[in-house]
């Protein structure tokens, strides 16, 4: 039997297999944040395809912290009805759903809001960034509160879990670097005080919740100076102690230009997972240019991740878990409508 195709459990919540489609940035939602038409069909197909856990793009915690004007949203209790929609049609289909949390910190681009960080540092000199505002630590707080409230919103919404975004060079992974956290207060300097601000966000939602709580990060900036895979290591501890129940190890995004990157190759980001698996002892969903089932099926094998995230195959074919089932000879996993087409 496939171990790609067998049922996968985060927290207490089983999935049918381990196939994930990981957070993708639309920018289709209207300036008010809310899913649409567009989202339905977008995050249903996949549903119906076979995926099974459905993980919804960046979608802000705050105005301010979307990327774009089209960003998602659930800043407001009005956002919950329009997420109750993605939910269902994704439960209705048999895949279970998470959203993930995000704030976009110094890569805020919306003309109608000012980019926040750790520091006045932009990510870039070139437009649309500007110089962000260094956030105090009342602001902080009211970081904090922002992730509980919109994951609190996300639950009433129905979602089966949540995922924090700490990757990519977003306000919660600014934090986690050298290069762009510069505070000399709790919140930077050490290892541990440049952690604190994720680490304080996974705890206050998992005890709110009581869902399971995926967290992502991005193990490398790629820098020499800059977050590693060994400071990702101590991080995943840290927040397993918080209540994470796993982490999606992506990398890059905090940095306009790199100076470590590694050839961008199919599977050049596994070893990560691999290495916060073992060494971190908490399970892991590994992803970056994943494309085809038998890869998924190998780093399982491998004992690389726990779960498998394949985002363009996904973009290029919704039904990549029904070609997975016809390859693995379990055609019993292709439900008897779409059976003739494999």
């Amino acid at each position: 039997m496939s171990l790609l195709l067998q049922e996968g459990t985060i927290g207490n919540v089983t999935l049918k297999n381990r196939i994930v489609m990981p957070p993708m940035c639309m920018y289709h939602a209207d300036k008010d944040g809310h899913p649409n038409a567009f989202h339905v069909l977008h995050y249903g197909s996949k549903a119906l395809g076979g995926v099974g856990l459905i993980i919804v793009e960046a979608t802000a915690v705050e105005s301010r912290g979307r990327i774009s004007e089209n960003d998602l949203g659930i800043w407001s209790d009005e956002h919950i009805a329009s997420h109750r929609t993605l939910t269902a049609i994704c439960h209705d289909n048999g895949a279970k759903i998470a959203v993930q949390l995000a704030h976009a910190g110094r890569k805020c681009e919306c003309d109608s809001e000012f980019p926040v960080a750790p520091s006045a540092i932009a990510f870039s000199t070139e437009a649309p960034y500007r110089i962000p505002l260094m956030l105090t630590l009342e602001e902080i707080e009211g970081i904090k509160d922002s992730f509980v409230r919109a994951a609190l919103r996300a639950k009433e919404a129905g979602y089966d879990m949540v995922e924090i975004h700490g990757a990519h060079g977003y306000l919660l992974c600014e934090f986690l670097s050298p290069l762009s956290n510069q505070r000399t207060d709790r919140y930077g300097g050490t290892l541990e005080n440049r952690c604190r601000l994720l680490v304080e966000v996974t705890q206050a939602v998992k005890e709110a919740i009581n869902l399971p709580v995926i967290v992502r990060i991005s193990a490398e900036e790629w820098m020499k100076e800059g977050w590693n895979i060994e400071d990702s290591i101590a991080l995943s501890k840290a927040l397993k102690t918080a209540g994470a129940d796993v982490i999606h190890v992506s990398a890059g995004g905090n940095q306009a230009v790199t100076q470590t990157q590694p050839p961008i190759v199919p599977l050049y980001q596994a070893e990560y997972a691999k290495r916060i698996r073992q060494e971190g002892s908490i399970p892991t969903i590994a992803v970056g240019l994943i494309t085809t089932p038998a890869e998924g099926e190998a780093l399982l094998i491998g004992g690389v991740c726990d779960f498998v995230a394949y985002g363009r195959s996904l973009l290029r074919n919704p039904n990549l878990a029904l070609a997975a089932a016809k390859e693995f000879h379990e055609t019993d996993k292709i439900p008897a409508s779409f059976r003739r087409g494999f």
